[in-house]
């Protein structure tokens, strides 16, 4: 590289930083270096290492301790891409991501009107009330919602599905014993057949990890929300309706616009969670039914753990680094979340 060069990429990476770089003294470069110690050794250092298994053959403990394995190139990745189980787990993953980050949206958006609007009664009550689940571990939250889809007859579901099944079935009879002169009976399309297995089924179980992921991450997206809509002037509200505009078109052209910003923030998060979710699939049946909702992590962690293939587990995890990243850094730019973005 040239000197001329050279001296071009230096002065623009200068420019770039936020700081003046000549300004900062020995002194400051020794107060931040245990910070940046600490994010070398738990974040930077951990995934080099991750790169570096991905491009061996290690295949359990013994041989990244020992030093036994062996560099073989990008023979993993090859391997990945072509297996059907990882772009099985690819599109379940995303299609996750993307079914329970939009309920959440809705419901966390619904909620946070209700617990801002002037009429309602007890909203610090209430609002209490929607954030309990934040105060429960995962692993809790998660073990009650197994025992709620449990396929025992007697499980909380089924005895509601039963319940269901009681009332139609009463209802037929009512009708049955006031038409004397015709029988009627509960049509076998409105009755459910008992015992469901919730978790038996690949959609009923999918639909089973999106309930709880969205049990899970709401009260966030509230609080957001809420504190967003607090924000919001009135003073639009009231111009708003001197022009005319009834509540929808309020909510389209004042509110959304005043709290895109921060629904868009938070959805990035939960999205993110999302995509690393692992304890949900894992104990509810293992990704199941035959693997079909094995979930990204959880296919990065079956590969490692039951298989004994780090090297091949290693670059499924780098791989959904890669899209994690690139998702966060296009949600980020595109939506103008960080200072000295450009918005084009």
């Amino acid at each position: 590289m040239s000197s001329s060069l050279r001296t071009r990429v230096v002065g623009h990476g200068r420019d770039r930083l936020p700081f003046d770089i000549d300004s900062v003294g020995l002194t400051g470069l020794l107060l931040v270096a245990p910070g940046a110690v600490l994010f070398l050794s738990f974040m930077l250092f951990p995934i080099a290492f991750l790169v570096y298994l991905s491009v061996t053959d290690a295949t359990h403990a013994g041989t990244v301790l020992g030093g036994e394995a062996s560099f073989v190139g990008l023979e993993n990745y090859a391997e990945l891409f072509t297996d059907p189980q990882f772009w099985q787990s690819f599109g379940i993953t995303w299609l996750f991501l993307a079914v329970s980050l939009a309920i959440k949206v809705v419901l966390a958006t619904g909620l946070a009107m209700v617990l801002t609007h002037a009429r309602v009664l007890g909203k610090r009550f209430m609002r209490a009330l929607v954030i309990v689940p934040m105060g429960f571990p995962a692993i809790f939250v998660i073990t009650v919602w197994e025992g709620m889809f449990s396929g025992a007859r007697y499980g909380p579901l089924n005895q509601m599905v039963g319940t269901y099944n009681s009332i139609v079935s009463g209802f037929a009879g009512v009708l049955d014993s006031l038409l004397f002169f015709v029988t009627i009976s509960a049509p076998e399309l409105l009755l459910a057949d008992l015992p469901i297995q919730w978790l038996g089924g690949r959609w009923s179980a999918f639909a089973a990890y999106v309930i709880t992921e969205v049990w899970l991450a709401y009260p966030f997206m509230v609080i957001i929300i809420v504190s967003a809509l607090q924000d919001v002037p009135m003073d639009l509200h009231d111009a708003a309706k001197v022009d005319g505009a009834g509540y929808l078109r309020r909510f389209t052209n004042v509110t959304l616009p005043a709290i895109k910003r921060p629904v868009l923030f938070a959805s990035i998060l939960t999205a993110a969670t999302s995509f690393q979710q692992f304890l949900i699939p894992f104990i509810f049946n293992g990704g199941g039914p035959s693997r079909q909702n094995e979930l990204l992590i959880l296919y990065g962690y079956r590969e490692a753990i039951e298989l004994h293939e780090y090297a091949f587990a290693s670059a499924i995890m780098v791989t959904a680094i890669a899209f994690i990243g690139m998702f966060m850094w296009l949600a980020v730019k595109k939506g103008n979340l960080a200072e000295g973005i450009d918005s084009a």
